[in-house]
């Protein structure tokens, strides 16, 4: 895959193209990931235009300037205005974790945009309960003053940073390497993270789970979802199948592997996706 940068009203978008001429397919990683979340995945997925962006705030893109918060309703916009600066009037959507919530709410905002989906590990986006609500806006507003001034850590050599995200993801050390090589930025004394710190702030509001399910029963187009076994904590059986069951034009597939399963076992999340994007 090669590097290509455009610019959005967001700022400066980088990422990683393979340049087929099939199918238009657009990549969105997971929370604090990169666009080589879908290199290990890339070769196996024949015969298509893959796009794989560093998500604004990630990666080797912009951040959103001062004062504009980080939300899934502007991640929305954010990926359409991306499709808008590839020329692409539709296209189908392939998401990991956050990137497949945010899909998902790309899926079901503008429907006549997207013509297909692939969601891995994750489906709509993650329900809060309505009685949690002002708790979680205090521990957002809390952890976003306390960012304010904080010095970033500073890696002198890139392997800590490596063994950080092995032991914070359950990933090999290939995996790991492969995203910290394009999530750090060089400063003076060694590395830093390159991903906005205002990320790891708590997310201010969620959807009820009402309003998740609202959600993915609008996803018109067909969609396949990918799940791991065992599940994650935070999408636990059998909601996750519940939800899936939901779509319009949906099925569910279960792999065995862990959260990153497109990264660590790439052949059988390809053979699961198969042609799905060929229509």
């Amino acid at each position: 895959m090669r590097e290509f940068e455009l610019r959005i009203a967001a700022g400066r978008i980088r990422g990683l193209r393979n340049g087929g001429n099939g199918p238009k397919v657009l990549a969105l990683h997971g929370w604090l990931d990169n666009a080589a979340s879908f290199v290990p995945l890339a070769p196996y997925l024949e015969g298509i235009d893959l796009v794989a962006v560093d998500l604004p705030g990630h990666g080797r893109s912009d951040h959103l300037p001062p004062g504009v918060e980080y939300t899934f309703p502007g991640a929305l916009h954010n990926v359409l205005d991306i499709a808008d600066a590839l020329g692409w009037e539709r296209f189908a959507l392939l998401g990991h974790s956050m990137g497949a919530g945010i899909a998902s709410l790309v899926a079901a905002g503008c429907p006549q945009r997207v013509e297909r989906l692939v969601a891995i590990e994750a489906l709509g986006a993650l329900p809060e309960s309505a009685g949690r609500t002002t708790a979680r806006l205090r521990e957002s507003v809390s952890a976003t003053r306390a960012l304010r001034g904080k010095a970033l850590r500073v890696f002198v050599d890139p392997q800590p940073a490596v063994r950080a995200r092995m032991h914070a993801n359950a990933l090999s050390e290939p995996v790991a390497r492969l995203l910290v090589e394009r999530g750090l930025a060089s400063v003076e004394g060694g590395h830093t993270w390159s991903s906005d710190p205002r990320l790891t702030v708590p997310t201010m509001v969620r959807m009820t789970d009402a309003q998740v399910d609202d959600l993915v029963a609008g996803i018109q187009c067909p969609t396949r979802v990918i799940y791991a076994d065992p599940p994650q904590p935070y999408l636990p059986e059998p909601d996750r199948s519940r939800r899936a069951r939901l779509l319009p034009q949906g099925d569910l597939v279960v792999l065995p592997g862990g959260h990153h399963l497109h990264m660590e076992t790439p052949r059988a999340v390809a053979g699961a996706i198969g042609r799905f994007f060929h229509g």
